[in-house]
């Protein structure tokens, strides 16, 4: 699942400067990217720009507020290390999958002709480019990266799944909402943001 295929017929490249290309690319050219980038059966690259999204969040949100976390009876550095490892290797790869099947369902129902799963997984993986941000304990700046891994996840499946802008809005909103504004925080930042307002 970690390793790149050989031949991606217009998927990503390999290695750590190809991810950061690929995050650059994905928050500052999306339509450019979701049209090149994304390419069928090609999913590893996702998945570890996933991982490594997650990973950036999971460890800033610990070193900056690590009341967030759990609290066991070990060392700092171990209690960081299992909850950062858990937070990796077991919920970013399961969850991803379990949204790329929600989203699939969701656009069984607004188009007949899609692309496949895979292209799929790589969009949600490649939305998430902005929430390396959410670890930051300011709610704006987590609600800035969540609406705009919204804007990205809904342009993605437009242009992956040649989608009016109508039918990716209504295939995305509820998916949108389980990965931002559940799995990435936004809907407690816009709690956060909107408290702050004076009435």
């Amino acid at each position: 699942m970690t390793q790149w295929i050989d031949d991606p017929h217009g998927g990503r490249d390999r290695g750590p400067r190809a991810l950061a290309r690929a995050w650059f690319e994905v928050l500052v050219r999306p339509q450019r990217f979701f049209r090149t980038g994304v390419a069928p059966g090609d999913q590893a690259p996702g998945l570890t720009f996933l991982l490594t999204v997650v990973l950036v969040v999971a460890s800033s949100r610990y070193l900056l507020t690590p009341e967030v976390y759990p609290s066991i009876p070990v060392s700092p550095v171990l209690e960081g290390l299992f909850w950062i490892s858990l937070l990796v290797f077991l919920v970013a790869p399961l969850g991803l999958h379990l949204l790329a099947a929600i989203q699939t369902l969701f656009l069984m129902i607004v188009a007949r002709e899609r692309a496949g799963i895979s292209q799929t997984v790589q969009v949600i993986a490649y939305a998430t480019a902005p929430c390396v941000f959410v670890g930051l304990p300011i709610p704006a700046v987590r609600l800035l990266a969540c609406w705009y891994g919204t804007v990205l996840l809904i342009a993605g499946l437009r242009i992956v799944h040649e989608l009016s802008v109508v039918r990716a809005i209504l295939a995305g909103a509820i998916p949108a909402a389980l990965v931002f504004g559940y799995g990435f925080g936004g809907f407690t930042a816009l709690e956060a943001v909107t408290s702050s307002l004076p009435v």
